[in-house]
């Protein structure tokens, strides 16, 4: 598992506009965030920014990111009298690779010795390096042009230095593997020797910038270099955001509202504080109206030490009121969502008439799907640690969006953006839970009681997986009518799900238009009569954003309904997606509803079926589609379009006697255009599938009174390396540098589910339309 982050630059979003916005622009799954409501200091105005209104031109990719992108070579490059060259990496950390393939493109542009580099991560400073919000998928799309163009910058700096020194004209001098040569004489410096001169020349302008051919990078796209972190990782030699240690720290947990929208009522803290190592009980106030990033509230137990602070907590006695969400059960909320989902919502595409279509067909098919809550449960729980001295707050922590930290932290403590500094460690996993920096806060308002003491607050297991920001509910419910050969004229897809506004606006009570464009109103399948609606769900937990987010459930069901439809036509698979997929053909996104796009121009990117079929076409190829299958085996395969990527896998399955499935193989096929870091994008599919099969077999977090049910991993559980799939095959179809790029990091995820239980029918004859699997194949 995917979205835009911006306190200063509001941008009001109502339930209106949050469903149809009139003017578009760049609205990714996380733009609204620049201005919900008054509430907790977000906004700065209410209705249409200036940026969006009509007569403005829509801003598109990085452009209408807040804060955009910065390539300036003085902000990202520092050259040492040494030759050692200093890249900052401004994008947060998680495993996906951003700290070696952002200063590789820069690296290889400045024509720097890799040997010779070093990284510097950046600190939370979006008016200094650009936009730093490290999700939906967007590092390497967005901050390709401007990596490259900072390092070619740099590059033609220190040629100019150097043809200043020898006192040559510029064309006779050529920069390589860190040093700049004459090239009539041979004559040759060391970049740490021009480098003061260097940062005195002027920048080149935009249009003199001279980037390299593809057909000269020695890193980009050569799969050659490894992490820069791998090494200290391996050895425990990096620090994640529970590293961190500083002189004089304390240390706090915190009693948090079990139900959303809970309260402190009363607090007796007398055994808590004869916990040895006690120091403080502290209540932290909760955030009047929708939650946003800020605490829950509750109450904090601070020690000497993280054991004397857990002590504290389970002997404190608190009251609880409950509040409005103290009745969401799980299961009496499937069954609301259900009833939902079997009635007219509201229309969100309208191609043709579905109703009469349907009604003349030869065949009508319905299905149900449903996908419950998911936690993150990243590796790392949340943690961040905080200290206050004269007047100034600096925090550490495993943040995706150091901004948002930044701004929210100095919002809380009323304190100018300027005295707030957010460093940023690796994070042992983020999938969008580390977008949201409650816990950073927690920290400083912790410090702040403390008169300015450096303060670590730690999440257990537990604390995540009760307080996350789940991953959304759902029913989807799919029918189609079909022809008299068996391909679908009528479709109609309802669904229904809590939106993630309502983490933001608590009256939002449908998908938000980049929600839908996560494969419900967006699909590109060559069907004459197509209807989708959106009928309303109400949320009872903060809702947020998970890797892949809600193309999850909408390629399931899709997906899943896709190959029913194959059965009831007797057709194979592969073959019908393909007929169903049509012909190839480039339609503008705005041609299929979807309005938002991921961000990025429809013109630059319109959704390409020939790209879709191919990575279908690849993916069945390479894994033997059609061959003979044992009895208890079979190939499931789906393709589904996100993050402006083409993903399409083929799962093969093996299922005992006893139900019992196991994963011997997956092939799977990625377009996301030319790549940076092939390796990296490997591991990210690989990742992906392992993800995909445990939201597929095991994910699941149910509500009863209120309270998630599952504490720890012996109840949400994840897929272990027995379960995991034997081989993983990744195939990547490339593409050309001078061609936009595709997302990576969430892509992979949606196609695994459907394609796993695809392979499960094909295997056992049963078809799963519920998840997780768990038992449902058991004997």
């Amino acid at each position: 598992m995917n979205a835009p982050f911006d306190l200063s630059k509001a941008m009001a979003m109502d339930a209106a506009s949050s469903e149809s916005p009139p003017v578009i622009a760049n609205v990714s799954r996380r733009k609204f965030l620049q201005g919900v409501s008054a509430l907790g200091g977000l906004v700065l105005a209410v209705g249409y920014p200036r940026a969006l209104r009509a007569e403005d031109p829509p801003k598109f990719g990085a452009d209408g990111m807040p804060h955009g992108w910065v390539d300036n070579p003085l902000v990202f490059v520092a050259i040492g009298p040494d030759g050692i060259v200093s890249i900052v990496c401004h994008r947060s950390e998680m495993g996906q690779g951003v700290r070696t393939g952002m200063p590789m493109i820069v690296a290889d542009e400045l024509e720097a010795d890799w040997a010779r580099v070093r990284v510097v991560q950046a600190t939370g400073d979006e008016e200094r390096y650009g936009n730093q919000d490290t999700d939906g998928s967007r590092s390497t799309r967005h901050f390709f042009m401007p990596m490259r163009r900072c390092g070619a910058a740099a590059r033609q700096m220190l040629e100019a230095a150097a043809a200043k020194r020898w006192n040559v004209p510029i064309g006779e001098v050529q920069a390589k593997n860190g040093e700049v040569f004459h090239v009539p004489t041979g004559r040759h410096l060391d970049y740490g020797a021009l480098a003061k001169a260097a940062a005195t020349m002027p920048l080149p302008a935009m249009d003199k910038i001279k980037l390299k051919d593809p057909s000269q990078f020695r890193y980009i796209g050569t799969g050659k270099l490894k992490l820069v972190d791998a090494k200290d990782i391996a050895t425990g030699n990096t620090q994640y955001g529970m590293d961190t240690r500083l002189p004089g720290m304390v240390y706090a947990v915190v009693a948090r509202p079990q139900v959303y929208g809970g309260k402190v009522v009363s607090i007796d803290s007398t055994a808590a504080l004869k916990i040895p190592g006690v120091l403080r009980v502290v209540q932290i106030d909760p955030t009047p109206g929708a939650p946003l990033f800020n605490p829950l509230g509750g109450v904090a137990v601070i020690g000497r030490n993280t054991l004397a602070a857990m002590q504290g907590r389970a002997a404190l006695k608190i009251v609880w009121d409950d509040g409005p969400n103290a009745t969401y059960d799980s299961l009496v909320y499937r069954a609301t969502f259900e009833e939902a989902a079997r009635k007219p919502g509201k229309v969100v595409r309208n191609d043709g008439d579905f109703t009469a279509a349907s009604a003349a067909a030869a065949k009508r098919i319905t299905a149900e799907y449903y996908l419950p809550h998911l936690a993150h449960a990243s590796m790392e729980p949340p943690a961040a640690s905080a200290r206050i001295v004269n007047g100034k707050c600096e925090v550490w922590g495993c943040f995706q969006s150091p901004q948002a930290a930044r701004d929210l932290v100095a919002k809380r403590l009323g304190m100018p953006v300027q005295n707030v500094t957010v460093n940023v460690t690796l994070l042992g996993g983020g999938f969008g839970r580390k977008s949201k920096p409650d816990y950073g806060i927690e920290a400083a308002v912790l410090s702040k009681a403390m008169d300015g003491k450096p303060v670590k607050v730690v999440w257990t297991r537990d604390d995540d997986l009760h307080n996350d920001y789940f991953h959304t509910v759902s029913v989807e419910h799919l029918e189609a009518g079909l022809d008299a050969q068996g391909l679908p004229v009528a479709w109609l897809h309802r669904s229904v799900a809590p939106t993630i506004v309502s983490t933001f606006d608590a009256s939002a009570v449908r998908e938000a238009n980049w929600e839908l464009g996560m494969g419900v109103i967006n699909v590109p399948f060559a069907i004459p009569n197509i209807r989708i609606e959106n009928p309303d769900a109400i949320a009872h937990t903060r809702i947020g954003w998970f890797r892949s987010v809600s193309n999850i459930p909408h390629a399931f069901a899709v997906q899943s309904f896709v190959a029913e439809l194959a059965a009831a036509a007797g057709r194979d698979q592969k073959d019908y997606l393909l007929d169903v997929i049509g012909p190839p053909r480039v339609v503008s996104p705005q041609m299929l509803a979807d309005t938002w796009n991921h961000g990025e121009s429809p013109e630059r990117y319109p959704v390409d079926t020939g790209r879709l079929r191919r990575v279908a076409e690849l993916a069945a190829k390479e894994a033997g589609w059609g061959r003979v299958m044992p009895k208890g085996s079979g190939l499931g395969i789906a393709a589904h379009y996100s993050f402006v990527s083409y993903v399409a896998a083929v799962v093969e399955v093996v299922v005992d006697a006893k139900g019992e499935v196991t994963i011997p193989r997956v092939d799977i096929a990625i377009d996301c255009g030319a790549t940076v870091n092939p390796d990296r994008v490997r591991a990210q599919m690989q990742g992906a599938c392992v993800m995909g099969v445990a939201a597929a077999m095991l994910g699941e977090i149910s509500f009863k009174g209120g309270r998630a049910q599952q504490d720890n991993f012996h109840q949400y559980e994840v897929t272990r390396m027995d379960a995991a799939p034997r081989e993983v095959r990744v195939h990547i179809v490339g593409g050309d540098y001078d061609k936009p790029l595709g997302g990576v990091g969430e892509p992979g995820v949606p196609p695994i589910p459907p394609a796993l239980c695809n392979a499960i029918f094909a295997a056992t004859g049963k078809r799963i339309r519920a998840l997780p699997i768990r038992d449902q194949l058991k004997a």
